[in-house]
């Protein structure tokens, strides 16, 4: 099994920034599709970016050039930095990893139902 822990989250003001972080443990792979998602109440989860097993990365539109999302392998950790927060960011953030590659998924791969493996949960809260 994995174990996903995020850790990060917080309240923040409109144009603030945070990094979330999600450490991994139990049968993870460095190869393994990593991204990070969210909800918001009422809303379906979201992709907000992914990173495959060479670093590439896909992010989703609503927050291409604020948020970037990266690894280290040695500590088995995924990030996302978060700035220019907007209050529509608020959410709770997952942090998830598929079971292979992201280049086994269709090109498409930044969606949920691609994801095995699920942390808690994070809540950032965007206030204007």
């Amino acid at each position: 099994q994995v174990e996903l822990v995020e850790s990060g989250g917080g309240s923040v003001q409109a144009g603030g920034s945070l990094r979330l972080s999600c450490a991994a443990s139990g049968y993870t792979s460095s190869k393994s599709c990593m991204g990070w998602f969210r909800q918001s109440p009422g809303k379906a989860r979201e992709g907000v970016a992914g990173i495959d097993k060479d670093g590439n990365t896909k992010t989703a539109d609503s927050v291409k050039g604020r948020f970037t999302i990266s690894k280290d392998n040695a500590k088995n950790t995924l990030y996302l930095q978060m700035n220019s927060l907007r209050p529509e960011d608020s959410a709770m953030y997952y942090c998830a990893q598929a079971r292979r590659p992201c280049s086994f998924y269709p090109s498409n791969w930044l969606s949920d139902i691609y994801f095995n493996y699920w942390g808690q949960g994070t809540q950032v809260t965007v206030s204007s």
